[in-house]
């Protein structure tokens, strides 16, 4: 397991090892979509390989937790940043039940 300082320590970590999508939940929810858009992968879709937690010291708007995300169906990997606790987003969607559910 990796141990890292900062988020973007690990987020450049995981590009080194492949892990080269940018991901993002889509505003309904339901699925992560790659920067582009091109790709929407649905809970079923992905596998959470690795996940790390950053909590702030003396800033909580540096709370994150990153996410490595492998997808064998579409044949990619990548990374999601969310934030937790005071800036977290309260939304109760599927894919955030997910993502949650590895923590």
């Amino acid at each position: 397991m990796h141990n890292y300082e900062t988020v973007s320590e690990a987020v450049n970590d995981l590009v080194k090892r492949g892990y080269t999508t940018d991901f993002n939940i889509h505003e309904d929810g339901d699925c992560i979509v790659c920067g582009s858009g091109a790709i929407s992968l649905s809970a079923e879709d992905f596998d959470i390989d690795e996940i790390h937690r950053f909590e702030g010291m003396t800033d909580p708007g540096d709370e994150m937790i990153v996410y490595a995300i492998s997808s064998e169906r579409f044949g990619v990997k990548g990374v999601l940043v969310n934030a937790y606790g005071v800036y977290a987003d309260t939304m109760t969607a599927k894919i955030v039940k997910h993502l949650n559910g590895h923590l």
